[in-house]
Protein backbone atom coordinates (compact mmCIF):
# COMPACT_ATOMS: atom_id res chain seq x y z
CA UNK A 1 0.00 0.00 0.00
CA UNK A 2 2.62 2.40 1.21
CA UNK A 3 4.51 2.01 -2.43
CA UNK A 4 1.60 2.44 -4.60
CA UNK A 5 0.78 5.50 -2.54
CA UNK A 6 4.40 7.24 -2.95
CA UNK A 7 5.03 5.56 -6.63
CA UNK A 8 1.83 6.82 -8.26
CA UNK A 9 1.69 10.29 -6.81
CA UNK A 10 1.57 12.69 -9.48
CA UNK A 11 1.21 16.01 -8.18
CA UNK A 12 3.80 16.83 -5.21
CA UNK A 13 4.03 19.36 -2.73
CA UNK A 14 7.90 19.58 -1.44
CA UNK A 15 8.35 21.40 1.43
CA UNK A 16 12.41 22.07 2.46
CA UNK A 17 13.34 23.22 5.40
CA UNK A 18 15.64 25.75 6.68
CA UNK A 19 18.28 23.98 8.14
CA UNK A 20 18.52 21.86 4.91
CA UNK A 21 18.90 25.28 2.43
CA UNK A 22 21.01 27.90 4.72
CA UNK A 23 23.10 28.33 8.06
CA UNK A 24 23.44 31.65 9.70
CA UNK A 25 26.61 31.77 7.72
CA UNK A 26 24.58 31.79 4.43
CA UNK A 27 22.41 29.63 1.70
CA UNK A 28 24.47 26.32 1.44
CA UNK A 29 24.57 26.11 -2.29
CA UNK A 30 25.67 22.73 -2.84
CA UNK A 31 22.35 21.35 -1.47
CA UNK A 32 19.89 23.74 -3.39
CA UNK A 33 21.88 22.65 -6.24
CA UNK A 34 21.46 19.21 -5.61
CA UNK A 35 17.53 19.29 -4.70
CA UNK A 36 17.10 21.78 -7.58
CA UNK A 37 19.04 18.48 -10.20
CA UNK A 38 16.96 15.64 -7.99
CA UNK A 39 13.55 17.63 -8.26
CA UNK A 40 13.74 18.26 -11.88
CA UNK A 41 14.12 14.74 -12.36
CA UNK A 42 11.23 14.00 -10.94
CA UNK A 43 9.72 16.33 -13.19
CA UNK A 44 11.06 14.44 -16.06
CA UNK A 45 9.42 11.60 -14.97
CA UNK A 46 6.13 13.48 -16.26
CA UNK A 47 4.94 14.39 -12.23
CA UNK A 48 4.39 18.30 -11.48
CA UNK A 49 6.24 19.77 -8.13
CA UNK A 50 5.02 22.71 -5.85
CA UNK A 51 7.97 23.64 -3.65
CA UNK A 52 7.57 25.46 0.01
CA UNK A 53 10.74 27.09 0.11
CA UNK A 54 12.49 27.77 4.09
CA UNK A 55 15.53 29.59 4.41
CA UNK A 56 14.73 33.62 3.55
CA UNK A 57 15.34 34.38 6.86
CA UNK A 58 18.64 33.05 7.58
CA UNK A 59 19.90 33.75 4.07
CA UNK A 60 19.32 37.57 5.09
CA UNK A 61 21.42 37.13 8.42
CA UNK A 62 24.65 36.74 6.55
CA UNK A 63 23.58 39.07 3.79
CA UNK A 64 22.76 42.17 6.87
CA UNK A 65 25.68 40.72 8.47
CA UNK A 66 24.10 40.35 11.62
CA UNK A 67 25.60 38.70 14.89
CA UNK A 68 22.48 36.11 15.75
CA UNK A 69 19.06 35.35 14.58
CA UNK A 70 16.65 38.00 14.84
CA UNK A 71 14.51 37.88 17.79
CA UNK A 72 12.17 41.09 16.94
CA UNK A 73 9.23 40.68 13.96
CA UNK A 74 10.79 43.71 12.44
CA UNK A 75 14.20 42.16 12.14
CA UNK A 76 12.86 38.97 11.16
CA UNK A 77 10.88 41.22 8.28
CA UNK A 78 14.20 42.93 7.61
CA UNK A 79 16.77 39.63 7.08
CA UNK A 80 13.33 38.11 4.95
CA UNK A 81 13.20 40.85 2.92
CA UNK A 82 16.56 40.72 2.39
CA UNK A 83 17.08 36.89 2.35
CA UNK A 84 14.14 36.20 -0.17
CA UNK A 85 15.58 37.85 -2.93
CA UNK A 86 19.41 35.85 -2.14
CA UNK A 87 17.27 32.81 -1.89
CA UNK A 88 15.12 32.88 -5.20
CA UNK A 89 18.62 34.11 -7.31
CA UNK A 90 20.14 30.85 -6.06
CA UNK A 91 16.86 28.41 -6.80
CA UNK A 92 16.48 30.31 -10.60
CA UNK A 93 20.70 29.54 -11.28
CA UNK A 94 20.27 25.80 -9.89
CA UNK A 95 16.78 25.03 -11.81
CA UNK A 96 18.25 27.10 -14.91
CA UNK A 97 21.30 24.73 -14.99
CA UNK A 98 18.56 21.73 -14.57
CA UNK A 99 17.00 22.93 -17.26
CA UNK A 100 13.74 23.79 -15.44
CA UNK A 101 12.10 27.18 -15.50
CA UNK A 102 10.25 28.51 -11.88
CA UNK A 103 7.84 30.78 -10.48
CA UNK A 104 8.07 32.84 -6.90
CA UNK A 105 4.79 33.19 -4.91
CA UNK A 106 4.57 34.41 -1.59
CA UNK A 107 1.94 33.81 0.70
CA UNK A 108 0.33 35.21 4.21
CA UNK A 109 -2.73 33.43 6.07
CA UNK A 110 -5.12 36.46 5.17
CA UNK A 111 -4.30 35.39 1.13
CA UNK A 112 -5.92 32.10 2.28
CA UNK A 113 -8.62 32.79 4.46
CA UNK A 114 -10.21 35.19 2.13
CA UNK A 115 -12.44 32.92 0.01
CA UNK A 116 -11.87 34.64 -3.17
CA UNK A 117 -8.34 34.91 -3.10
CA UNK A 118 -7.69 31.32 -1.53
CA UNK A 119 -9.23 30.55 -5.45
CA UNK A 120 -7.21 33.28 -7.13
CA UNK A 121 -4.09 31.32 -5.64
CA UNK A 122 -5.01 27.89 -6.71
CA UNK A 123 -5.75 28.93 -10.21
CA UNK A 124 -2.39 30.90 -10.62
CA UNK A 125 -0.70 27.79 -9.68
CA UNK A 126 -2.54 25.27 -11.33
CA UNK A 127 -1.96 27.46 -14.56
CA UNK A 128 2.00 27.59 -13.72
CA UNK A 129 1.96 23.86 -13.62
CA UNK A 130 -0.30 23.39 -16.67
CA UNK A 131 3.00 25.72 -18.17
CA UNK A 132 5.44 23.28 -16.61
CA UNK A 133 6.43 25.69 -14.35
CA UNK A 134 7.78 25.13 -10.50
CA UNK A 135 6.07 27.40 -8.28
CA UNK A 136 7.96 28.03 -5.38
CA UNK A 137 6.13 29.47 -2.05
CA UNK A 138 6.84 30.48 0.78
CA UNK A 139 5.68 33.29 3.74
CA UNK A 140 5.71 36.97 2.93
CA UNK A 141 7.86 37.58 5.99
CA UNK A 142 8.47 40.95 5.09
CA UNK A 143 4.73 42.13 5.58
CA UNK A 144 3.26 39.43 7.52
CA UNK A 145 2.68 40.17 11.25
CA UNK A 146 1.43 37.72 14.26
CA UNK A 147 -2.13 37.76 13.11
CA UNK A 148 -2.22 36.76 9.40
CA UNK A 149 0.99 34.52 9.55
CA UNK A 150 1.48 30.80 9.42
CA UNK A 151 3.47 30.45 12.08
CA UNK A 152 5.85 28.39 10.56
CA UNK A 153 6.47 26.76 6.85
CA UNK A 154 4.92 23.66 7.52
CA UNK A 155 1.46 24.56 8.25
CA UNK A 156 2.01 26.82 5.36
CA UNK A 157 3.02 23.74 2.96
CA UNK A 158 0.04 21.77 4.28
CA UNK A 159 -2.47 24.55 3.58
CA UNK A 160 -0.71 24.15 0.12
CA UNK A 161 -1.01 20.79 -0.60
CA UNK A 162 -5.18 21.53 0.15
CA UNK A 163 -4.33 24.66 -2.13
CA UNK A 164 -3.70 22.28 -4.89
CA UNK A 165 -4.91 18.95 -4.64
CA UNK A 166 -1.40 17.63 -4.38
CA UNK A 167 -1.87 13.48 -4.23
CA UNK A 168 1.55 13.46 -2.10
CA UNK A 169 2.98 15.88 0.71
CA UNK A 170 6.98 15.71 1.28
CA UNK A 171 8.92 17.37 3.93
CA UNK A 172 12.53 17.31 3.38
CA UNK A 173 13.66 18.06 7.29
CA UNK A 174 17.01 16.83 8.82
CA UNK A 175 15.82 13.94 10.15
CA UNK A 176 15.21 10.55 8.36
CA UNK A 177 11.08 10.27 9.80
CA UNK A 178 9.37 9.62 12.78
CA UNK A 179 11.34 7.51 15.66
CA UNK A 180 9.70 6.15 18.92
CA UNK A 181 11.62 8.62 20.94
CA UNK A 182 14.34 11.26 19.85
CA UNK A 183 17.16 9.28 18.16
CA UNK A 184 19.52 12.36 19.11
CA UNK A 185 19.05 11.72 22.93
CA UNK A 186 18.04 7.86 22.50
CA UNK A 187 20.39 5.43 20.60
CA UNK A 188 17.68 2.71 21.27
CA UNK A 189 14.71 5.05 19.71
CA UNK A 190 13.36 3.48 16.21
CA UNK A 191 12.25 4.45 12.76
CA UNK A 192 8.25 4.29 12.31
CA UNK A 193 7.97 3.11 8.62
CA UNK A 194 4.19 4.74 8.26
CA UNK A 195 1.38 5.92 10.62
CA UNK A 196 -1.98 4.93 9.58
CA UNK A 197 -3.61 7.27 12.36
CA UNK A 198 -2.08 10.71 14.48
CA UNK A 199 -2.77 9.61 17.72
CA UNK A 200 -2.88 12.14 20.66
CA UNK A 201 -0.08 9.14 22.22
CA UNK A 202 2.06 10.70 18.75
CA UNK A 203 1.32 14.11 18.88
CA UNK A 204 2.74 14.18 22.69
CA UNK A 205 5.62 12.45 22.68
CA UNK A 206 6.53 14.83 20.04
CA UNK A 207 9.19 17.86 20.93
CA UNK A 208 9.63 21.00 19.49
CA UNK A 209 12.82 21.77 17.85
CA UNK A 210 15.91 23.23 20.17
CA UNK A 211 16.91 25.36 17.23
CA UNK A 212 16.20 29.56 17.26
CA UNK A 213 16.84 28.77 13.31
CA UNK A 214 13.54 26.74 13.32
CA UNK A 215 10.20 28.10 14.12
CA UNK A 216 9.24 23.97 14.86
CA UNK A 217 9.96 20.93 14.85
CA UNK A 218 8.67 17.44 14.84
CA UNK A 219 5.43 18.70 17.08
CA UNK A 220 4.68 21.17 13.66
CA UNK A 221 5.31 18.07 11.16
CA UNK A 222 2.79 16.07 12.65
CA UNK A 223 0.40 19.03 13.04
CA UNK A 224 0.98 19.63 8.99
CA UNK A 225 0.87 15.73 8.20
CA UNK A 226 -2.67 15.94 10.61
CA UNK A 227 -4.05 18.66 8.47
CA UNK A 228 -3.01 17.20 5.11
CA UNK A 229 -4.85 14.29 5.89
CA UNK A 230 -7.89 15.75 6.78
CA UNK A 231 -8.08 16.66 2.86
CA UNK A 232 -6.85 13.04 1.96
CA UNK A 233 -3.39 13.96 0.90
CA UNK A 234 -0.76 11.33 2.57
CA UNK A 235 2.54 13.47 4.11
CA UNK A 236 6.38 11.41 3.58
CA UNK A 237 8.59 13.01 6.03
CA UNK A 238 11.89 12.53 4.46
CA UNK A 239 15.87 13.72 4.99
CA UNK A 240 16.60 16.09 2.88
CA UNK A 241 20.12 15.97 3.89
CA UNK A 242 20.62 12.34 1.71
CA UNK A 243 21.70 12.73 -1.69
CA UNK A 244 19.16 11.24 -3.95
CA UNK A 245 16.49 9.96 -1.56
CA UNK A 246 13.63 11.59 -3.10
CA UNK A 247 13.75 9.65 -6.44
CA UNK A 248 14.95 6.45 -4.44
CA UNK A 249 11.68 6.56 -1.94
CA UNK A 250 9.68 7.73 -5.43
CA UNK A 251 10.69 4.71 -6.96
CA UNK A 252 9.60 2.40 -3.83
CA UNK A 253 12.40 2.48 -1.48
CA UNK A 254 11.01 2.15 2.18
CA UNK A 255 12.67 5.43 3.74
CA UNK A 256 11.29 7.42 5.81
CA UNK A 257 7.69 7.77 7.66
CA UNK A 258 4.66 8.19 5.33
CA UNK A 259 1.60 9.38 7.79
CA UNK A 260 -1.46 7.95 5.78
CA UNK A 261 -4.20 9.98 4.84
CA UNK A 262 -7.58 9.67 6.31
CA UNK A 263 -10.48 7.18 4.57
CA UNK A 264 -12.83 10.15 4.01
CA UNK A 265 -11.56 13.44 3.10
CA UNK A 266 -13.64 16.92 3.57
CA UNK A 267 -14.64 18.92 0.46
CA UNK A 268 -12.42 21.36 -0.03
CA UNK A 269 -14.85 24.50 0.79
CA UNK A 270 -15.53 22.42 3.99
CA UNK A 271 -11.64 22.11 4.91
CA UNK A 272 -11.09 25.76 4.06
CA UNK A 273 -13.42 26.48 6.83
CA UNK A 274 -12.44 24.00 9.54
CA UNK A 275 -8.57 24.11 9.11
CA UNK A 276 -7.31 27.77 7.26
CA UNK A 277 -9.82 29.84 8.97
CA UNK A 278 -9.21 31.01 12.52
CA UNK A 279 -12.07 31.72 14.85
CA UNK A 280 -13.35 34.66 15.83
CA UNK A 281 -15.53 33.28 19.36
CA UNK A 282 -16.91 29.90 20.10
CA UNK A 283 -20.76 28.69 20.28
CA UNK A 284 -21.26 26.54 23.81
CA UNK A 285 -23.87 23.59 22.33
CA UNK A 286 -26.09 21.22 24.81
CA UNK A 287 -25.88 17.48 24.23
CA UNK A 288 -28.54 17.91 21.82
CA UNK A 289 -27.38 20.10 19.17
CA UNK A 290 -23.73 18.36 19.32
CA UNK A 291 -25.69 15.28 18.64
CA UNK A 292 -27.66 17.08 15.51
CA UNK A 293 -24.60 18.25 14.01
CA UNK A 294 -22.42 15.20 14.52
CA UNK A 295 -24.73 12.00 13.83
CA UNK A 296 -27.58 14.06 12.02
CA UNK A 297 -25.67 16.14 9.79
CA UNK A 298 -28.61 19.13 10.78
CA UNK A 299 -27.89 22.92 10.63
CA UNK A 300 -26.92 24.45 14.29
CA UNK A 301 -30.94 26.35 15.73
CA UNK A 302 -30.44 28.62 18.75
CA UNK A 303 -32.22 26.45 20.92
CA UNK A 304 -29.09 24.20 21.14
CA UNK A 305 -27.01 27.09 21.92
CA UNK A 306 -25.95 27.23 25.62
CA UNK A 307 -23.16 30.43 25.69
CA UNK A 308 -21.50 32.52 23.17
CA UNK A 309 -17.95 33.74 24.12
CA UNK A 310 -16.00 36.56 22.13
CA UNK A 311 -17.37 39.14 19.52
CA UNK A 312 -17.66 38.67 16.12
CA UNK A 313 -19.85 39.92 13.08
CA UNK A 314 -22.55 37.89 10.54
CA UNK A 315 -20.49 35.45 8.36
CA UNK A 316 -17.14 35.55 11.22
CA UNK A 317 -15.91 31.57 11.64
CA UNK A 318 -16.64 30.31 15.13
CA UNK A 319 -15.99 27.08 16.39
CA UNK A 320 -18.31 24.99 18.19
CA UNK A 321 -18.21 23.80 21.72
CA UNK A 322 -19.70 20.80 24.20
CA UNK A 323 -20.26 21.84 27.11
CA UNK A 324 -16.98 20.88 28.48
CA UNK A 325 -15.13 23.19 26.45
CA UNK A 326 -14.21 20.66 23.72
CA UNK A 327 -13.89 21.86 20.04
CA UNK A 328 -16.00 19.63 17.74
CA UNK A 329 -16.92 21.63 14.76
CA UNK A 330 -15.88 24.98 12.97
CA UNK A 331 -18.70 26.72 10.69
CA UNK A 332 -19.44 30.75 9.84
CA UNK A 333 -21.99 32.01 11.68
CA UNK A 334 -25.35 34.08 10.04
CA UNK A 335 -25.52 36.58 13.12
CA UNK A 336 -23.30 38.44 15.06
CA UNK A 337 -22.26 37.71 18.95
CA UNK A 338 -24.60 40.30 19.89
CA UNK A 339 -27.61 38.75 18.40
CA UNK A 340 -27.09 35.29 19.25
CA UNK A 341 -26.32 36.48 22.80
CA UNK A 342 -30.14 37.40 22.33
CA UNK A 343 -31.63 34.34 21.02
CA UNK A 344 -29.66 31.60 22.20
CA UNK A 345 -31.56 28.82 23.87
CA UNK A 346 -34.94 30.00 22.47
CA UNK A 347 -37.02 27.94 19.75
CA UNK A 348 -37.25 29.51 15.97
CA UNK A 349 -40.91 29.91 16.68
CA UNK A 350 -39.90 32.37 20.08
CA UNK A 351 -37.92 34.72 18.17
CA UNK A 352 -39.25 37.67 17.17
CA UNK A 353 -37.68 38.66 13.74
CA UNK A 354 -36.22 41.82 14.72
CA UNK A 355 -33.30 43.48 12.90
CA UNK A 356 -30.64 41.31 12.18
CA UNK A 357 -32.53 38.02 12.94
CA UNK A 358 -35.44 38.22 9.39
CA UNK A 359 -32.78 36.36 6.94
CA UNK A 360 -32.22 32.77 8.47
CA UNK A 361 -33.58 30.35 10.84
CA UNK A 362 -30.31 28.71 11.54
CA UNK A 363 -27.40 30.03 13.57
CA UNK A 364 -25.25 28.46 11.27
CA UNK A 365 -26.36 26.15 8.04
CA UNK A 366 -25.11 22.65 7.96
CA UNK A 367 -23.08 24.00 4.21
CA UNK A 368 -21.39 26.26 5.80
CA UNK A 369 -20.47 23.92 8.67
CA UNK A 370 -17.43 21.54 9.28
CA UNK A 371 -16.99 18.60 11.55
CA UNK A 372 -13.50 17.98 13.22
CA UNK A 373 -11.89 14.92 13.69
Amino acid sequence: MRDLIVSYAKRLVIKIGSSILAAPAGLRLDHIQRLSGEIARLKQEQREIVLVSSGAILAGIGKLGLKSYPQTLPLQQAAASAGQSHLIHAYETCFQEAGQHIAQVLLTHEDLADRKRFLNARHTLTTLLKLESIPIINENDAVSVDEIRFGDNDTLAAQVAHLVDADLFIILSDVDGLFTRDPRRDPEATLISHVTDITPEIEQGAETSQSQESRGGMVTKIQAAKLARQFGVPTLLLNGETPDLLSSVLAGSGHGTLFFSQGRKLPSRKHWIAYTLRSKGKLVLDAGAVAALTTRGKSLLPSGIVDVKGTFAAGDPVSCVDVDGKEFAKGLVNFSSDVITGIKGRRTNEISHGAGTHEYEEVIHRDNLALLS
